[in-house]
């Protein structure tokens, strides 16, 4: 689905990523997760093609991503991002309805899209007319995930998008979203600093550093048989009971 070939980012003197090579197989769920500042949505911007490698490649779907064909694989991705990154000026509805208009689809046909995305992630008819600072946050977060899913992408890369909420909504969310996403069955690429979280989600679990992967493998790998001793100390201080998840490390 996404394979990256020793592909690197600086910027200026600092990297932000040293080569690494990445497979995202189809149909999985794989969670970027570390310190801020270690590089997991620099990976994600690469991978949607907002920014460019260094060095290396990005494929998707066996596509090298390019200046000469960014625009036609985007419409294949689904992109979400922290408190949504609706257009304030637009209702919840033409948001969610933007590319779609750019592209020319006929009403029927977006205003069918509209509802059955509507239903899928529970957000109420009455609120795709309100203007994003009309709706709560995990109203927003419903809206911008519609939106990123109104082309029926094969790919979702959401970018921390539980982050700003309210602990009690959070959790709600990630029991609809992990709902959605088996539903779907669509590739899913999540980024989060939270290590609950990332075992609520994850197929596979990428631990990063410096721009670089420091593990990578199954959720339970990951607290049972760490690579080296950062991998210890990142989920030492992570320890706590969350999303039904205990992380534990014993002394």
């Amino acid at each position: 689905m996404i394979d990256l070939n020793q592909v690197s980012k600086h910027y200026g003197s600092t990297t932000a990523l040293h080569p690494l090579d990445l497979h995202i197989a189809p149909g999985q769920t794989m969670v970027l997760i570390g310190p801020s500042g270690c590089g997991k949505s620099t990976l994600l911007r690469l991978m949607i093609g907002l920014i460019q490698p260094d060095s290396g490649t990005v494929q998707f779907e066996g596509e090298v991503i390019g200046s000469h064909n960014i625009e036609a694989l985007r419409h294949r991705m689904g992109y979400v991002i922290q408190e949504g990154g609706l257009f304030p000026h637009l209702t919840a509805h033409d948001n969610i309805t933007l590319v779609a208009r750019h592209l020319g689809w006929e009403k029927e046909q977006t205003e069918g899209r509209v509802q059955k995305l509507a239903t899928l992630v529970q957000l109420p008819a009455d609120r795709l007319s309100s203007f994003p600072t009309q709706l709560s946050g995990g109203q927003r977060q419903r809206v911008s995930l519609m939106r990123a899913l109104m082309l029926d992408p094969a790919v979702l890369l959401l970018d921390e998008p539980l982050g700003a909420l309210d602990p009690m909504i959070r959790a709600d969310l990630q029991d609809e979203l992990s709902d959605i996403f088996k539903r779907l069955g669509k590739t899913v690429v999540f980024v989060t600093h939270d290590l609950a979280e990332a075992g609520f989600f994850a197929d596979s679990v990428i631990l990063m550093r410096e721009g670089r992967v420091v593990q990578a493998g199954p959720f339970q790998t990951l607290l049972e048989e760490p690579a080296e001793d950062f991998v210890t100390e990142f989920i030492r201080a992570q320890r706590h009971i969350h999303a039904g998840i205990s992380v534990r490390v014993d002394e």
